[in-house]
């Protein structure tokens, strides 16, 4: 048969590149039984692009929300579509015998080689496709945290060992877990990872919630990639937080970890004014969390945030920029913003100025 496969996240060319681990699957699986499978080229999604004798089935798949899809696609008979992207937590799970399928690590190759022959150099997110093997050793999470995919969960299971998804000739893994530290035998997963000599990262965090001595040393023994991440979601975590930073920094005082940092998400569903001014306020005790204990963020904005009113929307629009680390380690939040905005929402909120928008990283006491 002739596969046709569309990563409907390089559509419209918002910045959302990394694998599609699921088109990989399929790839993987239908090679295996001798099928002629191809990576329809975001290039040429247009209604002439699809002469539909030209394949036998067509696979669209979509990770995130905000990626758009043309509507035309959806008239080609041959189309069998899912991921995340389109339903959220209910999204069909793909067969077994595909999901436990090793993935095809060359269904990129063309699509890389073009970016490279377009762009002239190398870009970071690259390396995803490149550099790793990717798969998830544990499914599913406990939190129930109203914006995650998993919120209809109640626990952490496993899923497939590392083999069935490593490749040896890549240098890294990068892992897809949920929560990993919620798996009883978290212990088993990281000696498993730490026996293939090659460093691994868990690109969705770790639940810093869970850390204790034993798991901060695991972590200090492996070779992992970039920034430990976690996440710092629920300001509510924070006495919690702090706690287990301590843990971390008793083992690894020289490390810097990372937290995912959600901003503009209202867990009543109003986005009220009311709820603009406390997420902004409860967004700078967080980050004032993470100035002291000599942490970095990575702050990500619900998609609602385009929604806040000013003076607010100016603060979410810039925010994850000055959470970049080489700003968010030598200036302070008003040093970044020295503009007109910035002295509109002073003139209007100067207590929340006052408290926060002069702190440094490193130089805050208890």
């Amino acid at each position: 048969m002739r596969i046709g496969l569309i990563d409907a996240d390089l559509l419209d060319r918002l910045n959302h590149r990394f694998p599609n681990l699921a088109l990989m699957k399929i790839s993987g699986y239908h090679k295996a039984l001798g099928d002629d499978v191809s990576l329809i080229s975001y290039d040429n999604i247009n209604p002439n692009a699809f002469i539909t004798e030209k394949f036998d089935i067509i696979y669209l798949s979509k990770v995130f929300t905000d990626t758009k899809v043309p509507d035309f696609i959806f008239d080609i008979p041959e189309l069998k579509f899912g991921g995340t992207g389109f339903f959220f937590d209910k999204a069909p799970k793909l067969p077994a015998e595909i999901e436990h399928h090793f993935p095809d690590y060359h269904l990129y190759d063309d699509f890389i080689k073009n970016e490279m022959r377009v762009k002239g150099r190398k870009k970071k997110w690259y390396r995803y496709y490149t550099d790793y093997s990717i798969g998830f050793t544990t499914r599913g999470c406990f939190r129930h945290c109203e914006f995650c995919i998993n919120r209809n969960e109640n626990r952490v299971h496993l899923h497939s060992p590392v083999n069935e998804f490593l490749d040896v000739k890549r240098k890294k893994i990068c892992l897809l877990d949920d929560n990993v530290f919620g798996y009883s035998k978290w212990n088993v997963i990281f000696e498993s990872l730490i026996k293939t000599g090659k460093s691994f990262m868990y690109n969705q965090g770790l639940d810093i919630r869970l850390l204790s001595k034993s798991k901060a040393e695991m972590l200090s023994r492996s070779r992992y990639d970039s920034f430990i991440t976690f996440a710092f979601d629920d300001y509510r975590d924070k006495d919690t937080i702090i706690e287990k930073i301590k843990i971390f920094k008793n083992v690894m005082p020289l490390a810097i970890p990372r937290f995912y940092v959600l901003i503009g998400f209202d867990r009543e569903g109003k986005w009220d004014m009311e709820f603009w001014e406390r997420d902004i306020i409860e967004l700078f005790e967080r980050l004032k969390v993470l100035m002291q204990y000599r942490c970095v963020p990575y702050i990500m904005r619900f998609e609602n945030w385009k929604q806040s009113p000013h003076p607010f929307h100016f603060i979410y629009k810039s925010i994850p920029s000055f959470g970049a680390p080489i700003i968010f380690k030598k200036k302070t939040f008003f040093e970044y913003n020295k503009n007109k905005d910035m002295l509109a929402f002073t003139h209007q909120y100067p207590e929340i100025a006052d408290k926060y928008f002069n702190m440094r990283y490193g130089e805050i006491n208890d």
